[in-house]
């Protein structure tokens, strides 16, 4: 299915007061989700900067026609570095932060974001798209909206402290903050992540995942339609449960299915993405997560 990698919806007809100058964007953090944002942007008509930590990324983002830098964040930042960042905020109107928090160690996730934040300030970069996860929702078993997790400097979750660096207080610049469910695609098979494990828990849990097609598409429609000023999750509107999608996604693949725990009553949060649905003009290609699976 790789051809279908990158065969992203246009979104929705763009609307007459669409500026006329795509922005040029910078997205940090070039990796599986990095990447195909780019490609999308690219064939779309922006002017498009990326980073990554791997050296051998660079000729690749390179051949796309992104402009790379090679860029580590981490303890040893270095006064290069800092400028590096800086002269790339200064050529860029959007910043996409795409900096997964595995990157930090635990509870060192804002402060390896730090110079990332004060490269923003620094620059005056109009504009911030901070990606960021559902799992700063507790694991609880109803809906979660994005008020049920709150943005800010001294929150408990290190993803909730390091958005709330972002949200600036005194309008600085424009922001907005995803909370992508689980990433699935062309190199990440849900059938693959279960396989074969033997009396799970949380059998009667809901999926919340999101494809990779619709974490761009939406991605893309906010920079597009400048849907600024909001914190919006992303997922597909199906939530089957963990026990009827996990063996369904691995007998897709011939893999031997996961085998799950009786339990009795549902179990684990369900995200509703009923906001963005409703802001920002995208159509969603994958809500049915299990008519999903041959793209993926």
């Amino acid at each position: 299915m790789a051809e279908l990698l990158y065969n992203f919806p246009l979104m929705n007809p763009v609307s007459d007061d669409a500026p006329p100058e795509l922005p040029v964007v910078a997205i940090m953090g070039c990796g599986w989700l990095g990447t195909a944002l780019a490609r999308h942007l690219l064939a779309t008509g922006h002017s498009v900067l990326g980073t990554t930590t791997t050296p051998a990324q660079v000729a690749v983002l390179a051949e796309l026609g992104v402009r790379p830098h090679l860029l580590q964040l981490g303890a040893e930042f270095s006064p290069p570095a800092d400028e590096q960042l800086l002269g790339l905020l200064r050529a860029a109107d959007v910043l996409v932060l795409d900096v997964p928090p595995r990157a930090a160690a635990a509870g060192a996730y804002p402060t390896l974001l730090r110079p990332v934040h004060r490269a923003v300030a620094a620059a005056r970069i109009g504009r911030v798209l901070f990606v960021s996860s559902t799992s700063v929702y507790p694991d609880e078993p109803r809906a979660m909206r994005e008020a049920d997790a709150f943005s800010n400097r001294d929150a408990a979750s290190d993803v909730l402290r390091a958005e709330g660096h972002f949200v600036p207080r005194y309008g600085q610049w424009q922001s907005t903050v995803v909370r992508l469910g689980g990433l699935i695609g062309p190199g990440r098979a849900p059938g693959r992540f279960l396989a074969g494990r033997q009396n799970l828990a949380q059998g009667n849990a809901p999926v919340n995942l999101l494809h990779l097609t619709d974490a761009v598409g939406v991605l893309a429609a906010i920079i597009r339609h400048g849907a600024w000023g909001h914190t919006f999750n992303v997922a597909a509107a199906g939530h089957p449960l963990r026990r009827d999608f996990y063996p369904a996604a691995a007998h897709f693949l011939g893999l031997p299915p996961p085998t799950f725990r009786p339990e009795t009553g549902l179990t684990g949060k369900t995200i509703d993405s009923t906001l963005v649905r409703g802001t920002v003009p995208y159509t969603f290609q994958h809500d049915d997560v299990l008519a999903a699976l041959p793209y993926c």
